[in-house]
């Protein structure tokens, strides 16, 4: 009769065969290609020189507008269609473009008077992280992003007060300002 190994020296075994396994795709791994990242050049811009030529496309990010405040705050750039995330110490930690309502608030202060995680946009469109700051014309100016992620569709005549961004920057925007958060909208 042939004596059967316990069930201890099986599990064993196996979780010694598995170590060596993993030990051994680790140091295939280890000597394998590595992928490079990426590098993006420097792209054309629509802007156009005195001479007719393509300025170049800046890879730094547009500096925080001058006279819009201090400490931390929510800036918002009516002409340049950005948003800028500034920490207490009045240091820009992120920026983003943003595609604007057809009803725009007018330059000032403001500050965050209302979060709702999501609801269904006056355009029909489901959105979230929706940020309320003023009322312009009895039209509700807010932040959000589209749920989905997509640009907002044409406006079709409709008074929108909502500022839409990428759903990344929606969610970073939702992440950093609460309720009282300042707003500071410039030109």
């Amino acid at each position: 009769m042939a004596a059967r190994l316990p069930s201890w020296a099986w599990v064993t075994g196996l979780t010694a065969g598995a170590t060596a396994a993993v030990v051994a795709l680790a140091v295939q791994a280890d000597h394998g290609p590595r992928p490079a990242a990426a590098v993006a050049g420097p792209r054309p811009s629509a802007t156009a020189s005195a001479h007719g030529s393509a300025a170049p496309h800046s890879t730094a990010p547009p500096a925080l507008p001058e006279a819009s405040g201090e400490g931390r705050r929510i800036v918002y750039s009516l002409g340049e269609k950005r948003v800028w995330l500034v920490d207490a110490t009045g240091k820009a930690s992120r920026t983003f473009t943003v595609w604007p309502g057809t009803v725009s608030p007018q330059p000032g202060r403001y500050s965050i008077t209302l979060r709702t995680q999501s609801l269904r946009g006056s355009d029909g469109v489901q959105i979230e992280h929706i940020m309320y700051f003023t009322k312009v014309q009895g039209v509700n100016i807010a932040f959000s992003n589209a749920l989905d992620g997509s640009s907002p569709p044409p406006a079709d005549g409709k008074k929108l007060g909502g500022i839409r961004m990428h759903k990344e920057d929606g969610a970073a925007l939702w992440s950093f300002g609460d309720q009282g958060t300042r707003v500071a909208v410039v030109n």
